[in-house]
């Protein structure tokens, strides 16, 4: 009656054996075959709720290089100034901490210079395993580092590098450029 199937098996609307089934040929239109894939009523099957759809295989993206990687690549020369500076903005820092907020500071130096590490095995190698550290972005350091200091970046490391005041208000030039135009 009106196309549809009419057997009661319990089974609930729009499925196999329930009430509001169409009834007849199903895969496409006048009994002819349908598209493959079809689902009955000639519709194809989108994803529903919880269900992915099907993907094409990818390939992985590369991983940029690590700031530990950065650091080696620029001191022996193979890196650029600005391609450095690029990774170093995005990049996670690793900065030891005190009882107080903020940068902890060497002053036995000829300006004031703030210890950072480009992993937590160089901060573990400079201050010891049960040490106490924060993380910014480079981009951060940049932002937050007083006016007047610079920075050393992985002073126990085979790699150390170490950039004073002026390096540091070059590095802040660039980054602007960069993010600003």
């Amino acid at each position: 009656m009106y196309g549809y199937d009419q057997t009661a098996t319990g089974a609930g609307a729009g499925y196999p054996g329930g009430p509001y089934q169409q009834a007849g040929p199903q895969p496409g239109m006048g009994g002819m075959p349908g598209p493959a894939g079809a689902h009955p009523g000639g519709a194809p099957h989108a994803a529903g709720y919880g269900e992915q759809p099907p993907q094409q295989p990818r390939y992985p993206e590369p991983s940029p290089p690590s700031l530990a990687d950065a650091v080696r690549a620029f001191t022996s020369g193979g890196l650029t100034v600005e391609d450095f500076q690029a990774i170093f903005i995005t990049s996670k820092v690793y900065c030891p901490r005190g009882e107080r907020p903020g940068f902890l500071t060497l002053h036995n130096t000829p300006t004031p210079v703030i210890p950072m590490f480009s992993s937590l095995k160089e901060l573990r190698r400079y201050a010891g395993k049960d040490s106490k550290y924060f993380t910014v972005t480079g981009a951060e350091v940049l932002d937050l580092l007083p006016t007047g200091y610079g920075f050393a970046l992985d002073m126990e490391g085979e790699h150390r590098m170490v950039f004073d005041a002026k390096a540091v208000e070059q590095m802040v030039d660039f980054t602007m450029r960069r993010m600003y135009g």
